[in-house]
């Protein structure tokens, strides 16, 4: 069975961190493709760059 595991976060570390953690307990041969995305935006009030890293695992269960 086809199964996905998504991953989002602030920081491009936490989620490094976090997708190893979680590649750690699957098989390699399980591992189908990782898709990976950052989205930036500025918050109006504080004119602040608000960054997000997004990622996809699809693996083999």
């Amino acid at each position: 069975m086809i199964q996905v595991k998504l991953f989002d976060r602030e920081h491009e570390k936490d989620l490094e961190q976090e997708m190893n953690r979680f590649l750690k307990g699957i098989d390699d041969q399980s591992l189908v493709d990782i898709k990976y995305n950052v989205a930036a935006m500025t918050e109006e009030e504080e004119e602040e760059q608000i960054y997000c890293f997004t990622a996809m695992i699809i693996y083999r269960a």
